[in-house]
């Protein structure tokens, strides 16, 4: 039985990796859980899979969860904060971590679970966006696998197995192209956060949901790439694919492409991450391919939406800059819920927190938090126009 500690439970993935616990009760259990402010929820699920380890963001929160759990005859070990997800991290029973937080608040936590020699199930994609090259070879180092949770790593991890890397010509990303794809400027300048919150395909938290609609989690996506598979950018591309049943593709050298195909349902790359290198039978819906209509493909307009193209330009420059990018993205993206710039404005913010920034070789996770930190005062200097 494989044990399972969740940074991130109370999320989207969170929820759907206990969906995958749940129908597999002699394969999975949940020995540690850590979530944000969703106290209500957390302690259901607490409740529901009695983990060893937890952890709420706030003190206030892990108070409030003690007091709720004192009448029961189950009593966890209760954690807050930045020392709370090392606890879960770290959890001595897990073999392994499900990291679905949102941000680069999932770095140091990972980096813990590795050293630890914890295996990775990453749908944390900023961790390798920030701090790619460190985050691999400190897993190098422990002997750790990363194992990918998004849907299109987890396609092109499937589609390398067996294969020889020297093999490979590129990989094809695909990615939905998100709610506004055929709309001109004009239109993207009026689009309000509750019109980008519909994501035509997939069911996702608010800050991967907008960033799928301005493409910057496809070139994000494209970082993450480069690290989980140690590929070229000039060998990653990225194709509009509406329908989300091709989930990625490989092409090689020989001109064949191998293609994932499947539902737009996550539960499936989740369930892979946990089973492998088995595959268990599911419940899950099928794809029955005579009922397709179509599956077409087209180019990315990166005039449109430029954050794409701001990925691929501070992948190439490595160094700090993918760190700065996702932060400044964070920071846009938090600020265009919360009304205070609109849709364009997201890309406009990151590029100029690039602009003032001089890229250097991290030489410790440390700086990589520092520089993470910088690039959020600047961008939101620049939101307020300072």
């Amino acid at each position: 039985m494989k044990q399972i500690a969740i940074l991130g439970s109370t999320g989207s993935i969170g929820r759907q990796t206990l969906e995958i616990v749940e129908f597999f009760p002699h394969n999975l259990k949940v020995v540690a859980l850590a979530a944000g402010r969703n106290r209500q929820t957390f302690l259901q699920q607490c409740m529901r899979h009695k983990p060893l380890v937890v952890s709420l963001e706030l003190e206030e929160d892990a108070k409030w969860l003690k007091e709720q759990l004192a009448g029961e005859d189950y009593l966890p070990e209760i954690h807050y904060g930045l020392n709370g997800l090392l606890a879960v991290a770290t959890c001595h029973e897990a073999s392994v971590v499900v990291t679905a937080l949102s941000g680069a608040i999932g770095l140091i936590p990972t980096c813990a679970a590795i050293k630890a020699k914890k295996q990775i199930a990453l749908a944390n994609k900023e961790t390798l966006v920030a701090a790619g090259d460190y985050v691999t070879k400190l897993a190098e180092q422990y002997k750790v696998q990363i194992l990918p949770v998004d849907s299109e790593h987890s396609a092109i991890w499937q589609c390398l197995h067996g294969e020889a890397r020297h093999s490979v010509k590129r990989i094809l990303l695909t990615a939905s192209g998100g709610p506004f794809r055929q709309l001109d400027r004009g239109a993207l300048e009026q689009v309000t956060p509750r019109m980008a919150l519909q994501h035509p395909n997939w069911f996702m938290g608010q800050k991967i949901t907008i960033d799928s609609a301005t493409l910057m989690n496809k070139g994000l996506e494209v970082i993450e790439a480069k690290w989980l598979f140690n590929l070229d950018y000039n060998d990653i591309d990225v194709v509009i694919h509406p329908q989300s049943i091709i989930h990625s593709m490989v092409e090689y050298s020989d001109g064949s492409i191998l293609a994932h195909l499947g539902m737009p349902d996550m539960r499936i790359p989740i369930q892979y991450a946990l089973s492998y290198p088995d595959r268990w039978f599911n419940q899950l819906p099928r794809l029955n391919v005579t009922e397709l209509k179509g599956l077409t493909f087209e180019e990315p307009d990166t005039e449109r939406f430029p954050s794409l193209a701001l990925a691929y330009q501070a992948g190439r420059q490595g160094g700090t800059a993918p760190a700065v990018l996702n932060a400044a993205n964070e920071i846009a993206v938090h600020a265009f819920l919360a009304g205070e710039i609109n849709f364009l404005e997201i890309p406009a913010v990151v590029a100029r927190t690039l602009d003032r920034h001089k890229v250097i070789t991290p030489s410790s996770l440390e700086e990589i938090i520092e520089i993470d930190g910088w690039a959020r005062s600047e961008a939101l200097k620049i939101i307020r126009k300072q």
